[in-house]
């Protein structure tokens, strides 16, 4: 079972990442804590639950508390994290309970934040059940929920205990949901594991046709590269920006499209092309490499058309959390394996790269 440690200046936990991990959770999770605290609450969706819920419960002398999130990017809100946090004083909860998250990113996101706010940070722990889940959101101590304003913009650095990856419950995603999840492998591998590139590229039939191998080597291989940068900067003030790769036109795209139409991995997808395009100019990167890698983006796709104006996903791109003092930075890579924050990147340029991804989005 691959085990990935995560350690930065305020927490030290382990990734685990195998299958069949959920019918263990119960003495998992003792171990880890001294002894199972008095009271523990899941916060998941209702499809999930109804898929695993025995499986998951199987191994508790006393059943969780179940607290449900409905899914989409719409009830990742402060109005969620307030009505699960009073379901949770409701039934009894204290500074000795845990709170498991149990789903997607969503739920993992509004999950830690709830873990990290109520009676001011109970413990939690991380068992993933998407894809881009396992290899990018539960990893890292971020959580938080969405404003109308923005993606992301409250919340709170709060990790887990651990993170149970359980690869076995991958086989009932949809294939989109598989699809959408590669995009942050793709990701790993652009900024920081060139192998990773070459892997999903020579495996691609494999990767996608579900072969446990291949999965689980990605699957690894992301998590490793995540857990390494974040144990050199837990708090976003240098080398972790370049996990944002894509994603500030990604979350301006989720914004402008009012998280309707696209997976975050989709909007992640179409957002790194537009990095590359910006990168490209800049020349960070050469032509071919730009084209390698647009290749292999849209081999894991299909990504999904999209009909918004430039201008708009630009403006969108200006109110991203990663700039300060009117400063926009912008993640590109340098070479494949590689990346680095710009932070002169212009409106102009924003408007290009998004025309760019644009003109393929409208083709697709």
């Amino acid at each position: 079972m691959p085990i990935i440690r995560v350690q930065t200046p305020s927490a030290r936990y382990d990734v685990y990442a195998a299958a069949g991990l959920i019918d263990s959770l119960h003495p998992r999770i003792e171990r880890l804590a001294g002894r199972l605290p008095r009271k523990v609450f899941v916060v998941t969706s209702s499809p999930i639950w109804a898929l695993w819920a025995e499986r998951f419960c199987a191994s508790f002398a006393e059943q969780p508390v179940a607290l449900f999130l409905d899914p989409g990017e719409k009830h990742k809100t402060m109005a969620s994290v307030e009505t699960l946090a009073r379901q949770m004083a409701r039934a009894g909860a204290d500074r000795g309970s845990l709170l498991i998250a149990f789903g997607g990113g969503i739920v993992g996101d509004v999950g830690g934040f709830l873990a990290a706010v109520f009676m001011r940070g109970i413990p939690y722990v991380q068992a993933p059940t998407t894809l881009l889940a396992q290899v990018d959101s539960s990893v890292g101590g971020k959580t938080g929920v969405n404003l109308p304003e923005g993606k992301n913009l409250v919340g709170s650095f709060h990790h887990p205990l651990a993170v149970f990856a359980d690869t076995q419950v991958l086989g009932t995603l949809p294939d989109r949901e598989l699809r959408a999840g590669l995009m942050e492998s793709i990701k790993a591998g652009i900024i920081r594991d060139r192998s990773l590139v070459r892997y999903m590229e020579e495996h691609a039939r494999e990767i996608l046709a579900r072969d446990a191998r291949a999965l689980e080597k990605v699957i690894a291989a992301s998590i490793r590269m995540k857990a390494a940068v974040v144990s050199r900067d837990e708090r976003e003030s240098g080398l972790r920006m370049i996990l944002n790769f894509g994603h500030t036109l990604g979350h301006a795209i989720e914004q402008a499209t009012h998280y309707g139409a696209l997976l975050h991995g989709e909007a992640v997808g179409w957002g790194m092309i537009a990095a590359l395009r910006i990168a490209l100019k800049r020349g960070s990167i050469t032509r071919a490499q730009a084209e390698r890698l647009e290749e292999l983006i849209h081999r894991y796709g299909p990504l999904p058309p999209l009909k918004v104006r430039a201008a708009k996903l630009a403006s969108a791109a200006g109110g991203d959390k990663k700039n300060i003092g009117g400063v926009r930075r912008f993640v590109v890579p340098l070479g494949i394996g590689n990346a680095g924050v710009i932070e002169d990147v212009t409106q102009a340029e924003l408007e290009d790269a998004a025309r760019y991804m644009l003109a393929q989005a409208r083709e697709s």
